[in-house]
């Protein structure tokens, strides 16, 4: 397939992030796909959340990831006149032993990828800082004692190593814990640490932009700098409430990283 930066340059009848059926999605991708040809959509991803070595109700299984392939690969066949379909997935970073750049992922046959950090390490475990703004406050409460400055830190520490591992495509909702830290703390964002670390990170990709991903030359999509200030909208009601949270202590989650 083309690049999806180029495709992006090219036309704006395209999505590259959505979710299925076999993570917190609810609609089967076939008739998703019905709905992107009546929309006019030339190209369409689909993106489940990666299968991840901690338990969430959010994430695609190991298990499930052939009989996702497979559907995929059918329906590019049964519509190969009418859109084009890519075979993606939304993948978790946890840190070097399990991202985008892992072994599993590399030699899963993906159109493109996308790297996201949803989970932030606490000392019971990865907890999820994603999702609806209560849960959210409760965990701060349970496993961050309500101090925001780490867990937003902690996000972008994560992001930036990320991009130095690479293998991934498109970065995901870089700023994502910026929905839920405006909520806690509100006029977090217009802080002047929180922009530097904003700022951080944007440096960071480009001082990265190109890597080596099993020998092939992927080149880092655009990333515009987010303005001043910004409105965020709430998780779409299309999606399945789950919960994700890691009982295993950060320091050995790992040891369950490798796929059955």
């Amino acid at each position: 397939m083309k690049r999806p930066a180029d495709i992006a340059r090219a036309t704006t009848r395209y999505n590259f992030h959505s979710h299925t059926q076999w993570c917190d999605g609810k609609a089967p991708i076939a008739e998703m796909t019905l709905a992107a040809i009546d929309a006019g959509m030339e190209h369409w991803g689909f993106t489940p959340h990666s299968p991840v070595p901690i338990h969430s109700s959010c994430n695609m299984s190991h298990e499930s990831v052939a009989e996702y392939l497979a559907e995929v690969k059918r329906l590019q066949t049964l519509h190969a006149d009418r859109i084009h379909l890519y075979a993606a997935m939304e993948i978790d970073y946890l840190g070097p032993e399990w991202g985008p750049a892992s072994d599993y992922f590399r030699h899963l046959p993906l159109d493109y990828r996308i790297g996201s950090v949803h989970f932030v390490p606490s000392d019971s475990g990865y907890v999820d800082v994603d999702g609806r703004f209560e849960s959210f406050r409760e965990k701060m409460s349970t496993y961050f004692h309500d101090d925001i400055r780490y867990v937003v830190d902690t996000f972008y520490d994560q992001s930036e190593r990320m991009i130095l591992e690479g293998g991934f495509d498109i970065i995901g909702h870089f700023d994502k814990i910026g929905h839920n830290a405006s909520m806690f703390r509100p006029g977090i964002e217009d802080e002047s640490w929180y922009r530097a670390r904003i700022d951080s990170l944007i440096d960071r990709r480009d001082k990265h932009q190109d890597t080596r991903d099993g020998g092939t030359h992927i080149p880092r999509p655009p990333m515009a700098r987010p303005p001043h200030r910004r409105t965020y909208t709430h998780r779409s009601q299309q999606r399945r409430p789950c919960a994700r949270q890691n009982r295993l202590r950060p320091q050995i989650w790992h040891r369950t990283a490798e796929p059955p």
